[in-house]
């Protein structure tokens, strides 16, 4: 096929994104132009709009009839780049999207507040909608995220890490707020509980493979492609899945190896490409890529619940891209 999945949705979606940016721009309105430098910083630094656009798409795919949701898009756009901020900052990461991350730039105050000025940008901006169950959705989503990457941090560098609380940390730090996305679009479409059901269980099921295909390319992926150094979830104590899994299949020795690297922040190239190699012979790799389209599979059947429309039919396509994605 000659178009990829993703140049397929962005062509059939690049007037709306064109609007998102717009939108973007239009109503950050800081009071200072250096929270609206932070914020740019990373909010234009090349984001997929993955979760406004899946708004925008739920909404339609509900039957929405207004001409509001591009705005009401940008909230999940304020909330992803507030969190972004925030994670830099605490995992204290060097790049994110191919550039110095935000606090290396401006400073640690300056992000922490920045991320707090989108949060609550976020809400004003849903407080519009007049729906009470769109502010709950919102509120709901900035305390699920808070306590995921508290969480994490309380299990940083623990090689016990199991596979359970993985699931826990990753549900709250990243499927809660693409379902909300999804929710919120079937909410401001009035759409019936079944189908707001429906788009909640889409959003939660494609957040979960998002944030798994995620995990799995910091062991597949070119650091150029990526956007951040390779490795930089164990450097960062981070466990994630490929790794989780691993780490219970392989032998005595091989997983004393493999500990030493997860307990070093200075391995080197050769260290890194072993761990790798095992990640992949005790099939951490295979096991994650294999949940992940469970979970796409998942999203896809909870769709049924629609009419068909060109609305849901790009809702699949995002499924299995979150799935074929290199970055």
């Amino acid at each position: 096929m000659s178009q990829t999945l993703k140049e397929k949705i962005a062509s059939q979606l690049k007037d709306d994104l064109i609007d998102i940016e717009e939108a973007l721009q239009t109503n950050l309105n800081p009071y200072l132009d250096l929270v609206r430098q932070t914020a740019g910083h990373i909010l234009f630094s090349g984001g997929k709009r993955l979760r406004p656009l899946l708004m925008v798409l739920s909404a339609r795919a509900c039957g929405y009839s207004g001409n509001r949701e591009i705005f009401f898009s940008i909230i999940f756009e304020y909330l992803h780049t507030a969190t972004l901020l925030h994670d830099d900052l605490v995992d204290d990461a060097a790049i994110r999207r191919g550039q110095p991350a935000a606090h290396a730039v401006f400073g640690n105050p300056t992000a922490v507040l920045t991320g707090d000025f989108l949060l609550a940008r976020a809400l004003s901006i849903a407080s519009q909608s007049g729906l009470t169950k769109v502010i709950h959705v919102i509120a709901g989503i900035t305390e699920n995220l808070s306590q995921g990457e508290i969480h994490q941090l309380l299990r940083k560098g623990d090689l016990s890490l199991s596979e359970n609380e993985y699931m826990q940390v990753i549900h709250n730090k990243t499927a809660v707020l693409i379902q909300g996305a999804c929710r919120v679009g079937a909410l401001i479409a009035n759409a019936d509980t079944k189908q707001e059901a429906a788009m909640s269980d889409y959003g939660l099921y494609v957040g979960l493979a998002f944030q798994m295909i995620d995990d799995l390319l910091d062991y597949t992926a070119q650091s150029d492609v990526l956007g951040k150094k390779i490795g930089a979830d164990i450097k960062e104590g981070k466990l994630t899945l490929p790794v989780i899994f691993a780490l219970q299949k392989a032998k005595p020795a091989d997983r004393a190896f493999m500990e030493s690297v997860l307990r070093s922040k200075n391995f080197d190239e050769n260290e890194f490409e072993a761990f790798k190699s095992l990640l992949n012979d005790y099939g951490g790799l295979d096991y994650t890529r294999q949940q992940a389209s469970n979970y796409v599979e998942k999203a896809k059947a909870a769709l049924a619940e629609l009419d068909e429309s060109p609305s849901q039919t790009l809702l699949m396509d995002v499924a299995d891209y979150a799935l074929a994605r290199q970055y």
